[in-house]
């Protein structure tokens, strides 16, 4: 990878969300906790990761993530097809979401990004 993007975007379900609360860290989803590490999405990989985990949920938070707040426990790593995704060890700081908004998808996986998803 040549320069990594500014900002990387974790997904959640309110529950999830809600969990967190006015914690500093974030455990992320279950998948998260179970695989050890929290998966996160470029902007470019975002459309797709929705589509294909989340279609049809309507309750969903977007968080979106200060890429160099992270430092050295983010790894960019081969998933699907090949192509390199962030992964976080450990538990998100809180500290590093620049900003966060409430996202639907539609049952056929399409969604409305928000404007700050670049």
């Amino acid at each position: 990878m040549t320069t990594p993007p500014s900002l990387t975007f974790k997904i959640l379900d309110r529950p999830s969300r809600d969990a967190t609360g006015t914690s500093s860290h974030c455990d992320g989803m279950p998948i998260d906790r179970r695989d050890g590490y929290i998966h996160l999405s470029s902007a470019d990989q975002l459309a797709q990761t929705l589509a294909l985990h989340f279609a049809g949920q309507d309750d969903l938070v977007l968080l979106a993530v200060r890429t160099a707040d992270l430092g050295q426990n983010l790894k960019w790593e081969p998933s699907r097809g090949g192509a390199l995704f962030p992964h976080f060890y450990g538990a998100l700081p809180m500290a590093a979401v620049a900003w966060e908004a409430p996202l639907a998808v539609a049952a056929d996986g399409s969604c409305l990004l928000p404007q700050g998803v670049q």
